[in-house]
């Protein structure tokens, strides 16, 4: 698999912003994760040689950000912040409301690919607290029945 003229571009583009091109390598992967939804390894290995990094270094990179996915999601991801913070204002309920009401556990996809439901270790969103974070919205002072209304709104 290749990338489009319009992710080299970018990619590009990034690598330029920085004195070390091969720097450019977790801004190249989100490039390629933003219109692909997640980072194959066809994808990576592509990324890699744009950026001038072997695959292996590429790997590394992709598997230490969280926030790059190495296997398919859904149209949304919902991350759940289970920091302190978060837990001791009611992580454990918005966690048992999340997967009672998609029906999934941490690391799955709901069967018509809406939704995968994703634990993260802090959103920096302490003062809601508890927060989650639907693709690039973050939803603080989180209830069941704010986590429903807020799940609604995505198609």
């Amino acid at each position: 698999m290749t990338l489009s003229e319009e992710e080299i571009a970018e990619i590009e583009h990034e690598m330029g912003l920085y004195e070390d091109p091969q720097a450019a390598c977790v801004d190249a992967l989100k490039i390629v994760q933003k219109r692909r939804g997640w980072v194959s390894d066809e994808v990576l290995a592509a990324t890699a040689a744009v950026v001038g990094v072997s695959t292996a270094a590429m790997e590394a990179v992709a598997t230490f950000y969280n926030l790059i996915f190495r296997q398919p999601v859904g149209r949304h991801v919902v991350m759940v912040c289970d920091s302190v913070s978060c837990y001791l204002c009611g992580y454990e309920a918005v966690r048992d409301h999340l997967r009672r009401s998609l029906g999934i556990e941490f690391g799955q996809t709901t069967p018509d690919e809406r939704f995968t439901l994703l634990p993260i270790c802090c959103l920096g969103d302490c003062d809601n607290a508890p927060s989650m974070r639907v693709d690039e919205d973050y939803h603080g002072r989180l209830t069941p029945e704010r986590i429903d209304r807020i799940l609604e709104s995505y198609e």
